[in-house]
């Protein structure tokens, strides 16, 4: 398996892990940004399911079957390899640290249990414009085998299978007042971007920058990193 993954790792967008505070109050958007965990090789593959729930119930006495009735789509799981490997620095323990700073995925934060609403990070798998892969999830599972070890015991390279499971949210591009779709639109950012500015631009008012932070999950709305692609709400979503 490491040799597929290193194989995919020479690709130039690297994956990551986004790891967020998980949301305060009724929000539906990730909390603040906590850490980015920088995959060292791309995933040689991934894994994405989703299945729908569907009831019919039998009546008696006809001989044809109930027409069955649609009862929602369940969330999206996805499943994905991360392969670690220090094996170029043996005395160091940078894979156990790094397996420790996934496994906190699954670990009460400080900041929800201080808000009385305690849970675990929400996390979002990022690479590059793989938009089907990226959605808000919560670490379901996660199984570590180390496959080699330093002199000293420590584990210097490793295999994490994590399980994601999607945190649903609203149905995009929908209006929830009324259930009329609304006209959202994707920006690629380019140099001399501003919230402030795409704000003034498609609101006309730049003090509606934190929409768009909120809609993206930007935690430090000075970093907006030229290329990336923003969900601009449409003008019915945004608060006069």
């Amino acid at each position: 398996m490491a040799k597929s993954s290193k194989g995919a790792g020479k690709s130039l967008v690297r994956a990551n892990l986004a790891i967020h505070e998980p949301p305060t109050g009724k929000s539906t958007s990730p909390g603040g940004l906590i850490k980015r965990f920088p995959f060292e090789f791309n995933p040689a593959q991934l894994s994405i399911s989703q299945r729908s729930q569907w009831k019919a119930t039998p009546t008696a006495a006809v001989r044809k079957a109930a027409k069955p009735q649609f009862m929602g789509a369940e969330p999206r799981e996805m499943t994905l390899e991360i392969f670690l490997d220090s094996s170029m620095k043996p005395g160091g323990n940078t894979v156990m640290k790094k397996v420790e700073s996934l496994l906190i995925c699954c670990e009460v934060t400080a900041k929800s249990l201080a808000a009385k609403q305690p849970s675990p990070p929400w996390v979002i798998f990022e690479w590059g414009s793989f938009s089907t892969a990226r959605f808000n999830a919560y670490v379901a599972s996660i199984e570590t085998q180390y496959t080699l070890f330093g002199t000293a015991g420590v584990p210097i390279r490793a295999t994490c299978q994590m399980g994601l499971v999607e945190i649903p949210g609203p149905t995009p591009n929908q209006n929830p007042t009324s259930g009329a779709l609304t006209a959202q639109r994707v920006h690629r950012v380019v140099a001399g971007d501003s919230l402030q500015s795409l704000a003034w631009s498609e609101y006309g008012s730049a003090n509606a920058w934190r929409v768009i932070a909120e809609a993206n999950g930007i935690d430090d709305p000075s970093h907006l990193p030229t290329g990336t692609e923003l969900i601009l709400p449409a003008t019915e979503e945004v608060p006069h």
